[in-house]
């Protein structure tokens, strides 16, 4: 027997839906069975919580900067089979302090040990590399052990500025566009719920990065630009379904917009899902080769930042850009009026039955 979830007044009540259905059905069949909408005031204050306590880490914690934004020297030298942790102390011992960072990076005969400390000073950079030698007697590529076989470099950290500088140019450019591209396509409040979606993106991914500690590097930047092209794939996704859904509403009695509107994100529940899985999965694999196997920074950077933006577009395209969508076209007093002829149209069966 089916038996209709109950919600407030106006609010959009879901669909009717067996509770015989297991979850997977009710994913599958999309039938409006699970309340997202009309639960968006418990999700208003989720995401409130979650956007507080990123505000809170990024404002109180910060971010752990790479060497590319805090500027500062680095050591290069063959990995062999040498222990990072080793590395580490012979780099402390000589220069009076812990380095940065201390990672290994490439495959096979190509693996090097990469150093990021602080800028030192000649003397400092010398005293470190003929400590590195006494330790690891590192070969350069003519197989002979030499000093020389240990490399530096100076980063300056107004290069990561500039790119951060650029990214949010960047940022800031295509929001715009997208705002005006939805409107136009769509409407205004459809744009409006969407770019709250996307800075909703931005912030919670840049508080993970805080919380976690994750280092943050161009890679990083330029990553989380290009997570907020899927989250708004699936905003747009769903509000076209919700466009469908509501073609006409006005001139009906039968279903209010948040009901049809959350109609619409269940009918997209599963595509959401298997879009984010699709999308993490590889993701994860990119870890894996860039952290076991090759050891390559950048591809970590970027895959890290990516699987965080995905997860989080995917939670604001369903559970924050609808619902704020829906409490926006509330405040339209046309749809004030149709919710309330629905209303009392069911009051009225109810009452005669």
């Amino acid at each position: 027997m089916s038996t209709p979830t109950t919600t407030e007044p106006g609010s959009g009540a879901a669909a009717p839906a067996s509770r015989s259905d297991s979850l997977f059905t009710r994913l599958y069949t999309g039938t409006g069975a699970f309340g997202i909408v009309p639960n968006r005031r418990r999700f208003y204050v989720l995401t409130t919580v979650i956007v507080a306590i990123c505000l809170a880490s990024i404002i109180f914690r910060g971010f752990s900067f790479g060497i590319d934004f805090t500027g500062g020297t680095k050591l290069t030298m063959p990995a062999a089979d040498h222990d990072k942790s080793r590395v580490a102390a012979v780099v402390e011992e000589s220069v009076g302090e812990e380095p940065q960072t201390v990672q290994i990076v490439g495959a096979g005969d190509a693996r090097i040990v990469e150093v990021e400390t602080r800028f030192l000073t000649s003397d400092e950079i010398r005293a470190a590399k003929n400590a590195l030698f006494e330790e690891f007697r590192p070969v350069t590529a003519d197989g002979d052990a030499s000093v020389e076989a240990i490399g530096d470099s100076a980063r300056s950290e107004s290069w990561g500025g500039q790119v951060t500088e650029n990214a949010l140019i960047a940022l800031g450019v295509f929001l715009v566009i997208v705002f005006a591209y939805i409107a136009f396509r769509f409407e205004w409040r459809m744009a409006t719920a969407a770019i709250v979606a996307l800075l909703f993106d931005v912030l919670t991914t840049a508080g993970v990065y805080s919380l976690v500690g994750f280092e943050v590097t161009p890679a990083t930047v330029i990553g989380l630009l290009t997570i907020l092209g899927f989250s708004l794939y699936d905003t747009v996704i769903v509000f076209d379904k919700v466009e469908e859904n509501t073609r006409g509403i006005r001139h009906t009695t039968s279903r209010t917009y948040a009901e049809e509107a959350n109609l619409g994100v269940n009918q997209t529940l599963m595509r959401s899902i298997h879009t984010t899985i699709i999308g993490v999965l590889p993701l994860l694999a990119l870890v894996v080769i860039a952290v076991w196997i090759l050891g390559v920074g950048t591809l970590m950077d970027l895959a890290l930042v990516q699987m965080v933006g995905i997860i989080t577009g995917t939670f604001s395209s369903v559970f924050l850009a609808t619902p704020l969508l829906v409490s926006l076209k509330n405040r339209d007093p046309e749809i004030r009026r149709q919710t309330a002829k629905v209303l009392a149209r069911r009051e009225k069966a109810e009452a005669a039955a």
